[in-house]
């Protein structure tokens, strides 16, 4: 079951059998990370920067239960773009040009 989180006077959950897109909703950086935490106990795992300097963030619960995908622009606005549950990391293999 897939969950979508979205903000909106806070984050209010939503199910579903199947895979689910939603508009994403955006506030402030401290904003969507504090409500993430205390309401779902999700703090960043990952991160990446984009070409134009957004960040991109991966939050999860300690356990994987679930999971958050929210994207920052250099302002500071975040978005959450995607939410579910089962988050597992991979390992990672570093990429040898040698081989």
């Amino acid at each position: 079951m897939w969950k979508i989180l979205a903000l909106s006077a806070g984050l209010a959950l939503v199910s579903n059998s199947t895979a689910a897109t939603a508009q994403p909703q955006c506030d402030q950086r401290d904003s969507v990370l504090k409500v993430l935490q205390q309401k779902y106990k999700e703090a960043p795992v990952a991160l990446g920067v984009t070409h134009n300097g957004g960040l991109v963030e991966v939050l999860s619960t300690g356990n994987g239960t679930t999971w958050s995908i929210i994207v920052t622009t250099p302002q500071g606005m975040s978005c959450l773009v995607a939410a579910g549950e089962g988050w597992r990391a991979m390992e990672q293999i570093a990429a040898d040009p040698e081989a």
